[in-house]
């Protein structure tokens, strides 16, 4: 690794403002590259700075619009790439397309393989993302991911609430390994809500299994739009017993519909981070995970260990 020139940091269209602050965190100024669109909206990209032999990491969340968000990041790998970059890191903090990570029905596509093999093919050296919605993506890359987690950041904040008689609910059995990290760090007991999906945006929680009668809940979900389960998970909560409810969510790519459910539901708070642009709204506390990700960034330049930070 070529090390003279430093970290070169890329910010692109999909969350300006975490680019800025990973950039103040390293003591560092983004990359000038000029993102702009041709008449037909075709993605233009010009790098206006030399980073020949650099190590170069490009930020650039694959939240809404997801197609246009990771089309932009395919470009500058590929301007980079062009330009002589020495590695590229693609710094990647929500991964779009990551529900799709398997063949649940006939004759649909593996999204998640597919975009892996986009960055992949463009040119991406390194993958630096944070909580996949499915931890066997990292096995769709040939080439080394780093794969970080948001619990530090809501483990922190959580445990400044000093919320008593707490239990972690994961909102769905696909929850359930993140929700037991949390209650062995929490020191809570675990319970689960089974629920059933009525559409792309509804779901029904039918049954709970666990004690949540006179505690305060924490639902933990790595990811949420609609809010839909999290609406479900708090009310069957709160039929069988519960006080209040909050929420933990690693990435709140939320909709209006989703921000209307928050508003209108029972849940007391619920803590986010900034992986996406789209994390705020009513009873939203969003926590940055800039610092986390310039550590991360830092070590991958000196090539140090990044488990640490797990």
């Amino acid at each position: 690794m070529k090390k003279n020139s430093g970290i070169k940091l890329i910010g692109l269209s999909a969350h300006p403002k975490l680019a800025k602050d990973i950039a103040k965190q390293l003591k560092t100024n983004l990359v000038h590259a000029e993102v702009a669109r041709f008449p037909d909206e075709e993605i233009s990209i010009q790098i206006q700075e030399h980073i020949r032999g650099c190590d170069v990491f490009i930020i650039q969340p694959t939240c809404p619009p997801c197609n246009d968000n990771l089309m932009e990041l395919l470009i500058m790998v590929d301007a980079a790439r062009r330009s002589s970059a020495d590695r590229i890191t693609a710094v990647i903090p929500f991964f779009g397309y990551a529900r799709q990570d398997r063949k649940d029905k006939p004759r649909v596509p593996i999204t998640a393989k597919l975009v892996a093999n986009l960055l992949v093919t463009a040119g991406v050296d390194r993958v630096l993302t944070m909580d996949l919605h499915a931890g066997q993506i990292q096995g769709f890359f040939d080439i080394p991911v780093d794969h970080l987690y948001a619990r530090p950041v809501f483990i922190k904040e959580i445990k400044k609430r000093k919320i008593k008689d707490l239990v972690v609910v994961s909102p769905d059995t696909g929850a359930v390994k993140m929700a037991h990290a949390y209650s062995k760090l929490l020191g809570a007991p675990l319970a689960i809500v089974a629920k059933n999906r009525i559409g792309a945006d509804e779901v029904e929680a039918i049954s709970i299994v666990g004690d949540v009668k006179g505690k305060n809940a924490l639902l933990v979900d790595d990811m949420t739009g609609t809010a839909g389960t999290l609406v479900e998970a708090a009310k069957i909560i709160q039929r069988n017993g519960g006080k209040d409810v909050y929420a933990a969510v690693s990435h709140a790519i939320l909709s209006d519909i989703g921000r209307k459910r928050l508003k209108e539901s029972t849940i007391k708070e619920i803590f986010t981070t900034d992986s996406a642009i789209q994390a705020f709204g009513p009873k939203v506390t969003t926590l940055s995970i800039a610092p986390l990700l310039a550590e991360a960034i830092k070590r991958i330049h000196n090539d140090e260990s990044v488990t640490s930070l797990f």
